[in-house]
């Protein structure tokens, strides 16, 4: 069995997904989540058919404790307090995945599970929820999962599901080169629009540049090694940003499909009223250049603009008003 704790959209998404291809799943989250599975959970794809399967669904942490292995799903802020509740569940020599963005959770769960094999993970894709029980995937790509002997039930019931995964033994930089791509949730959800009519303006996108080039260079500074998950390597990708919109258009449908309804995660949780990632996103570009005595103007600003809406201001930027707001002029 696979346990899935802090099934929200991602980890709802996976699970289904995983079950449609056989595999006994059982998901553990909110009241208000698990509730909605009662008659089932339905999964589409923007390649795909939509599929409704069978789910055990519950809130009882304890579920866990006979699980062949256990993905972490719950948002990053969220973390600490997810390894101590299955710290008291889960016995000697557990397994558990962290598939969760930014790059200090692996750690965190680590630290809260002596004697587990905590391995990190890497969800590539965009997944919203649609209606009650209902999870889309808007976006392709590749789950990642660090190279382990213990993280073989998972490879294997992803690969009976048809679900792309493979196993690295980068996965510091696979994690790292995730959060350069993920910096453009924040633009995102303060342009207020889907990613694919976002992407679509070269203002925008001059704004994600800049955000990356920024980490880009710290991640350099650092010797923190950058992964190449496209087919293009990872330094490339701010210059085809800043192509014009016809050639970027052109080229992004050769390195991307994304969902024409598809927005970010953070998008979704400003929506909900939910508090961000943004200190795991943003908030670790920052926090990396104050470790260099240096700065990241371009990563603050965002992260600034982010609080700024979960306390109720602006989700409705234009490009052009975010890249004056970010890059001056």
């Amino acid at each position: 069995m696979i346990a899935i704790f802090g099934a929200g959209a991602i980890g709802c998404w996976v699970g289904g997904r995983l079950a449609a291809g056989g595999a006994a799943v059982t998901l553990i989250g909110r009241a208000r989540v698990m509730d909605e599975l009662a008659g089932g959970l339905t999964i589409t794809e923007l390649d795909g058919p939509a599929r409704t399967v069978k789910v055990t669904a519950t809130t009882d942490p304890q579920a866990a404790a006979t699980a062949a292995i256990t993905l972490v799903t719950v948002k990053s802020a969220q973390t600490a307090e997810a390894g101590a509740t299955l710290a008291r569940v889960l016995p000697e020599h557990a397994t558990v995945v962290s598939l969760q963005n930014g790059v200090r959770n692996v750690e965190v769960l680590r630290a809260a599970l002596p004697g587990r094999r905590v391995l990190a993970g890497m969800v590539p894709w965009n997944v919203v929820r649609k209606d009650r029980g209902a999870y889309h995937r808007g976006t392709t790509g590749t789950l990642m999962i660090e190279a382990a002997p213990e993280g073989e039930p998972l490879l294997a019931a992803a690969r009976a599901a048809g679900l792309p995964i493979e196993a690295r033994r980068d996965m510091p930089a696979v994690q790292w080169t995730k959060l350069v791509m993920n910096l453009n949730n924040a633009i995102n959800a303060l342009a207020g629009i889907p990613l694919a009519q976002q992407l679509a303006q070269r203002d925008y996108r001059r704004v994600l540049a800049a955000a990356q080039r920024e980490a880009l260079t710290l991640c350099a500074r650092a010797g923190q090694p950058i992964a190449r998950l496209a087919p293009i390597p990872s330094g490339w990708v701010p210059r085809v940003l800043e192509l014009p919109d016809r050639l970027f258009t052109v080229i992004a449908r050769r390195l991307l499909a994304i969902d024409p309804h598809a927005r970010s995660s953070m998008w979704d949780d400003l929506e909900a009223g939910r508090p961000t990632e943004i200190d795991y996103l943003q908030g670790e570009v920052v926090s990396l250049a104050t470790r260099q005595s240096s700065a990241a103007p371009v990563n603050s600003a965002l992260l600034q603009l982010i609080r700024a809406a979960e306390a109720g201001g602006r989700r409705d930027f234009t490009g052009a008003e975010l890249r004056a707001r970010c890059l001056g002029g």
